[in-house]
Formats: C-alpha cells, structure tokens, sequence
C-alpha cells in the first residue's frame, strides 16, 4: 500500500533529533522486539542502531536515517498508529480518502450503523463523524470491516483501487481501538481493588486481621471484596457517578495519568448511559471519594454472613452472643465488636469497615 505520509508530517528523523516523532519510532522499534531502552523522544545510539537493524530486516538501505522509504514500509507494520495526534481525518487522507470518498464513507456509517442523528454528508470526517463511526463499530464489533466494505460504493473502491482493502482493515483498526476507549461497563476489569488483607496500611491491617480472625474462628464466613483501591480506579468510579446522576459534561471530566478513557459517545445521552452501566458494575451507592480510607489502605470492604449463632471475642478477650442466622452488613452487635478491635462499621454503606468509620 502506498500511503499519503505527508499529511501526517512524517520529517526525517536521524541521530540527534529530539522530538515526538522520535519518541513515536522509538516506542514503534521496542514493540518490534528491538532495543531502544526507555522510549524518550531522544534519538540517541541506541535508537540509531535499532533503526539500521530494522532497516535491515526490511532490506531497506541501512542508513540509520527513517526517511520517506522507510516511513512507507513502517506504515504498512502499524507504525501509523504510534503518530503522536492522529485523527480521523488525517488517517483517511493518508489512505487517500478524498471528499467524495469521505461523504461516501459517512453514508455508508449512515446506513450500516443506523445512527440517530444521522452524520452530515459534508465530506469533512471531522470529531462527530468520529464518534459516529466509533459508535458504529460498538454496535457491529467483529461485522463492522465486512459491513463497510459491502456499503462502499464501487467509485470509491474504483478510486482508492488495490490499497482499498488493506486502507479498509487499517481504517478498522482505528476503529476498534478508538472504541476501547469508550467508557462503559468494560472498564470494571481495569485496575482491580485489591482483596488482600497484606495490602492494607498499618496498623489497620493488623487490626482487620484480629477483627476478621475473631469473626472466622467464631464460625462466621468472612468474603473480602476489596481493600486498597488504585487511583485510576477510584478515578473512574468518581467520575462516572458525577457523569450519570450529578450532570457532570462528559467532556468536562479531567484527565487522568495512565486513564485513556473517552467519556463523550456520539450522543448526550450515550455518555450518560454509558457512565450508568459502569456506576453499576461498579456496584456503587454514592458519589465515591478521590482520596478516601481505601486510596490509602484504611478500609475494606467485606461480606460476613453467619448461619446460626456464634460467639466472638471481641478486642478486650469478652465473648459476645451474636443471633443467628445475620449479617454483618446490619447487625449492630457485631459493630460493636469490630469497635473493640478499632475497625469501624460504615452503615450507609453495606460491606465498609475502616479504621474511623469513614
């Protein structure tokens, strides 16, 4: 495939440039397997020396030099996917999309997505087309590529001639990794809460561990959902709760290091949806905190059930009779008992315990 490289502003780059672009060769060279120590945008030795090896495992002219040959043979390999800014619009313009191809495009997203509204045919693949053909991919997943291809028109296929194809699996890529983005219900997976006890600070750790012990050994079954919460994910949990009750725009959620999160869909009301479906999954009650007990390992979240009743020794070496059958989550006795051990019942919040309350 021949690829339109300028109107991704592919300068050459050799040793000594300091720039994005070197940054984006580096990161593409290390994800070939090829050593160029931490990526930082710094063309240096080792860069130079990955490069000529690429070079040579690509039979291209060994110069150390990425130059319009070698730029049009990384592009076929993904590299197009590490340009630091690429939208829409210039990816289709690098696959040679003009604006009869590109209000073709539109159309057919029009049609194979169904979207309501539907995209202007304007030929200008600009950010709502973006998130339209994004939104399109979410609802065909695996069909979007065939679904397309069957909806361009022949004068676009005419146009763009052998590099369809291999532009259309690209432009799908795109897609695909655009929709990953989204927020959603999919975001439950990313950076779980520990359910180690060993990850709590001390001394609450010490002090959950004595209370839970005492609570097992009594006869009671003790699940841990969660105790340390990363910030990513504590993150994502504020702002999808601000975002689906509190009104919060989605494009006025802040940034978040190590967070490539979207949270505008094609629609208001896909943002909203969406930001609901992950408050769900997270199964969460009220607005969590940014900085709670849980950022800082003074809190766990746990299930204790017991079948019938038990006695438990609280902190001070005194039994208690707890009826049963009971649950923690509303049983003040057992509150009572975790005072005792200084881990403290939330009762607004059915499985929180923590070294305040709080």
């Amino acid at each position: 495939m021949v690829f339109n490289a300028s109107v991704l502003g592919l300068t050459t780059i050799q040793r000594g440039t300091q720039n994005d672009l070197a940054l984006a060769w580096q990161r593409f060279l290390r994800d070939k397997s090829l050593p160029v120590g931490t990526p930082d945008g710094d063309f240096g030795k080792a860069t130079d020396a990955a490069t000529r090896t690429y070079q040579t495992n690509n039979k291209l002219p060994v110069t150390g030099i990425v130059n319009a040959a070698t730029y049009q043979v990384a592009l076929q390999q993904n590299f197009i996917f590490y340009v630091a800014n690429l939208t829409a619009s210039k990816l289709l313009q690098a696959l040679n999309y003009s604006v009869d191809e590109v209000k073709d495009l539109q159309r057919s997203l029009n049609i194979i997505g169904k979207l309501t509204p539907a995209l202007q045919i304007d030929g200008d693949f600009g950010t709502n087309s973006t998130r339209g053909m994004v939104e399109v991919y979410r609802g065909l997943d695996t069909k979007f590529r065939s679904a397309l291809a069957a909806q361009l028109s022949p004068a676009t296929k005419k146009k763009i001639g052998t590099d369809f194809e291999p532009g259309l699996d690209i432009l799908t890529e795109f897609s695909r990794r655009l929709r990953q983005r989204l927020s959603g219900k999919e975001w439950i997976e990313f950076k779980r809460a520990s359910s180690s006890l060993d990850d709590l600070a001390s001394p609450f750790r010490q002090k959950a561990r004595a209370f839970l012990k005492a609570v097992e050994d009594a006869g009671a079954i003790v699940k841990i959902n969660n105790t340390l919460r990363p910030p990513e994910r504590v993150h994502l949990m504020h702002y999808s709760y601000r975002v689906s009750a509190e009104g919060l725009a989605p494009q006025d959620v802040p940034t978040f290091p190590g967070v490539n999160i979207e949270w505008v869909h094609y629609t208001p009301a896909l943002s909203v949806k969406r930001a609901k479906e992950m408050v769900e999954a997270y199964d969460i009650a009220f607005r969590p905190a940014l900085r709670s007990n849980h950022t800082i390992g003074y809190a766990v979240d746990c299930e204790i059930d017991w079948s019938k009743s038990i006695r438990v020794k609280d902190g001070n070496g005194k039994f208690v009779q707890l009826d049963g059958p009971g649950e923690g989550w509303k049983d003040e006795d057992l509150w009572a008992v975790g005072e005792t051990y200084e881990v403290y019942k939330l009762p607004a919040d059915a499985p929180h315990w923590s070294i305040d309350g709080y």
